[in-house]
This record gives structure tokens, sequence and C-alpha cells, in this order.
């Protein structure tokens, strides 16, 4: 039995490791994307672990797909008035901004829950 798989064709470039298609080519493109799964509480907290002294404001659990996450990212730091971005499903917003991005998703319907100091 021979377990070794093609990872790579001159010809084709890398190859999808699930179905052993052109990268290009995969036909399990929409399982590996599929749309993160939250726990239906919207957290908000803050943190600065990590982040050489800096503050920023996190919002996890949100249950949309990465453009809409994007979207969302978007709008909340333009209500911040301030920089950030979307990482595995989180949205960062850079600095101390809790009460403001609870107020932005309150105005969306969301209800965010403030976790954490």
């Amino acid at each position: 039995m021979n377990s070794s798989r093609l990872v790579y064709s001159t010809e084709t470039g890398r190859m999808c490791p699930a179905c052993s298609q052109p990268v290009a080519q995969c036909r399990c493109k929409a399982a590996a994307q599929a749309r993160p799964q939250g726990d239906g509480n919207i957290k908000v907290s803050r943190e600065s672990k990590g982040r050489g002294g800096k503050t920023v404001t996190l919002v996890k659990g949100m249950e949309l797909d990465a453009d809409a996450l994007s979207a969302l990212g978007k709008q909340l730091r333009s209500a911040c008035g301030s920089g950030g971005t979307v990482k595995d499903g989180v949205i960062e917003i850079q600095g101390d901004h809790c009460e403001r991005v609870m107020d932005a998703l309150q105005k969306q319907g969301y209800q965010p829950k403030r976790v954490g100091g």
C-alpha cells in the first residue's frame, strides 16, 4: 500500500491534500472555507497582552461569513475612528472602545455582552 500523496506538480503547482486536485481547481474549497461557528453570544472585551502594552478591543462570537465579518469590522472601526483588523473570526479594534463598539452593535440589532475587565 502506497500512502504517499502528490503535493506539488511542476505542471499544475500545489495540490490540495484533501481532493488531490490543483489548488486552483480544488473541489473542497467550500468545505475548507466554512463559516466560523460562534456560540450565539457576542462578546466584547479589552486585551493588551502580547501587544507591546497597546490595548485592543476584541469582538468574538459573531456568526458571519468572512465578507460580512470584514464589512462589520470596517463599520466598527469607522464608528470608533480607529484602525483594526479581522483575524480568525475575531474583530480587533485598536484602543479601548468597548462602550462605542457595544453601542454600535446594539444599533444594528445585536445583543453584545461585555466580558473581562
